[in-house]
């Protein structure tokens, strides 16, 4: 086993830095030197520069975890521990689970050892090499940050879609039903559907029979029905690599701080100083539809931005627009909208608020709102019973949005 303590991160496909893995289970990030003499750079991300718009480029080290930005790159949950598992890692040597599954992170980031394609040591500080050969043909390399279980796949929505079988590559995204909630990847088929139609950025998505996914992992056999389809935003058709980060990366904040700290306002400030008019009218479209339909999810790591000239960001397409109440019932969203996070006090007092300290025009916010309610129900109407949706999941959001001023 190769005594190997770096790992070297690329950004497009070029080396920008490096994580240092030293003694007392530390690591430690630095920037390349023709990275910082770069005036033309890639961003890498927002919380890389400071109030002055310039590069940060000193790091203190962090013990067994990576820093925020790196951390958020790797999957929570269920889904880390099955991939640690497959790859002989401990879920909380962030380090390790780095090297094992940084050939397909999310966005245009990859992290290897730099010295070529060998594993992390084993779990303990075992050698590990009478399972070694098990771990690596067994093991998925992709890391696609989140809780819930899904893997890249590649192919047709229309004639099959086929899980690659080491994990690395695919434009879609493939996420599997609950086996805690029912129809969960109809329920946000339905409702990124109806924001589609409403008029936000969504991208393609497919609901699909378990049965015609090829090489699904094992363990997963037990699960059935339809699982959702979802086209790699960050993936294009000529197989080059868009950047995306969360604002959970952007703030600075570990994955366990996504309900915490941040607010809608925050995100709208980041969206008013670096993005476009348009991704500010996009983000109060999305921002009010949630509320409406009762996504009590849209934490931090669930918006995000993209960088499609490599150095200005967007807001990112829509994902996980979910109606969590009808499985959870909860009077509150997962953040601030700007003073409160009630769902009835979701009003357009509150959006004024969020206006002014956000620094936006408030007409345009207000504006965009209205629009948002009058679009959700004209189409909400017309096309809840065509959509994949139970009767019990039409009445808890139509219960629901009696409770909501703005509605």
């Amino acid at each position: 086993m190769a005594d190997v303590t770096v790992l070297e991160v690329l950004l497009h496909g070029v080396p920008v830095g490096t994580l240092t893995h030293v003694g007392g289970d530390r690591t430690v990030f630095a920037l390349n030197d023709d990275y910082i003499d770069d005036e033309d750079r890639p961003v890498l991300g927002l919380g890389f520069k400071d109030q002055l718009g310039q590069l940060i480029t000193e790091f203190r080290p962090c013990r067994t975890r990576v820093q925020p930005f790196f951390s958020n790159l790797l999957p929570e949950g269920r889904l880390r521990t099955y991939l640690a598992e497959r790859a002989g890692v401990k879920p909380e040597r962030e380090f390790f689970l780095l090297w094992a599954l940084g050939r397909d992170l999310p966005g245009a980031l990859t992290i290897r050892p730099t010295d070529g394609d060998s594993w992390p040591p084993a779990s303990d500080g075992d050698d590990g090499r009478q399972d070694e050969s098990v771990h690596h043909a067994s093991a998925l390399r992709f890391s696609l940050a989140g809780v819930q279980l899904k893997f890249p796949a590649s192919g047709d929505t229309r004639k099959g879609l086929t899980i690659p079988a080491r994990g690395i590559g695919g434009s879609w995204i493939v996420k599997l039903p609950s086996l805690e909630f029912e129809g969960v990847p109809e329920n946000e088929f339905a409702m990124m559907t109806l924001a589609r139609m409403i008029g936000m950025d969504v991208p393609a998505i497919q609901l699909a029979d378990i049965d015609s996914i090829a090489n699904l992992p094992g363990r997963t056999g037990v699960l059935k029905g339809q699982a959702l389809a979802i086209e790699r935003f960050d993936r294009l058709p000529d197989g080059r690599a868009e950047h995306i980060e969360d604002f959970a990366q952007i703030f600075g904040l570990y994955p366990e701080n996504k309900y915490d700290k941040g607010s809608a306002r925050s995100i709208a400030r980041v969206l008013g100083a670096e993005g476009s008019e348009a991704d500010v009218v996009e983000f109060i479209r999305r921002l009010t539809f949630n509320t409406l339909i009762g996504n009590a999810d849209m934490h931090l790591k669930n918006w995000s931005l993209i960088y499609p000239d490599q150095r200005h960001a967007a807001l990112a397409p829509a994902y996980d627009f979910i109606p969590t109440v009808v499985w959870m019932p909860d009077d509150q969203a997962a953040l601030n909208v700007s003073r409160s996070r009630r769902f009835d006090e979701f009003s357009e007092d509150e959006l004024s608020h969020l206006a002014a300290r956000a620094h936006l025009p408030e007409k345009l916010v207000l504006d965009t709102a209205r629009e948002t309610v009058a679009r959700f129900h004209q189409h909400w109407h017309a096309e809840k019973t065509h959509l994949p949706l139970t009767y019990d999941v039409v009445r808890a959001v139509e219960a629901h949005l009696r409770r909501i001023p703005i509605a």
